[in-house]
């Protein structure tokens, strides 16, 4: 397949982006973002721009591509609501109704977060705003996902962009077997997380078999163990 990766910078995109760079079932990875990537591979092509929803570059055929990966996102950490929407839901719905009009019957993944707000009534802003943002995407005519992965291990080699973020991974590390073994609903990996995305990409169109919200245990489940074992990204 050929997948369109945005956010491949980021500690979950850049995870993402190893899986894919790994799997045989994947011929091509397009990463789209405003930041060069620090990977060059056979398979990458990377589209550098301002506004990474501006997906008219000459030669781009976006009707080339069998799925959409996205991982662009935001903490909304002193955010304001407006600011954060227009980052977390104006932007992901600008790229995906680009890449539904291309080709309806692409896959689109798109994370999420644990606690998003299907109702988008909640007090909580970050998890309203992803709940509309999730309601959306699931009403455009492509085959949508979404993956709520709760507390997110890094794989080895792809540290967190956000400072805060790098520091709690440091000092949680070692909780993270027990946690995996304990609370298996609460826990995924960056690996597992990309794996889970290309095998509902790979069933393709219409397949009942994976429901339409993943958490944590599915995300595992259906991203299975690691076939290649533990790696680093350079």
């Amino acid at each position: 397949m050929n997948v369109i990766l945005f956010g491949a910078t980021g500690m979950i995109g850049r995870g993402v982006l190893r899986e894919c760079l790994r799997d045989d079932s994947v011929e091509r990875v397009l990463a789209v973002g405003r930041t060069p990537l620090t990977v060059t591979h056979p398979k990458l092509r990377e589209l550098v721009q301002a506004d990474p929803t501006e997906l008219s570059a000459p030669g781009l055929d976006l009707a080339s591509y069998d799925a959409c990966f996205f991982c662009l996102g935001i903490s909304s950490f002193r955010m304001k609501e407006e600011e954060y929407r227009r980052i977390t839901y104006d932007l992901t719905l600008a790229a995906a109704r680009s890449l539904a009009a291309a080709n309806p019957r692409l896959t689109f993944a798109y994370v999420s977060g644990e606690g998003t707000d299907s109702t988008e009534k909640g007090r909580s802003m970050w998890a309203r705003v992803k709940g509309k943002t999730e309601n959306d995407l699931l009403k455009l005519p492509f085959e949508a996902y979404m993956f709520r992965p709760g507390i997110v291990q890094p794989d080895r080699g792809i540290p967190s962009k956000t400072p805060l973020y790098r520091a709690g991974y440091a000092v949680t590390a070692p909780l993270f077997p027990v946690l995996k073994r304990f609370a298996p609903q609460l826990v995924t990996t960056t690996g597992a997380l990309g794996r889970a995305m290309i095998a509902v990409a790979a069933a393709g169109p219409g397949d009942e078999r994976t429901q339409r919200i993943l958490r944590p245990r599915d995300i595992n489940r259906v991203g299975g163990a690691d076939p290649h074992g533990a790696a680093d990204l350079r």
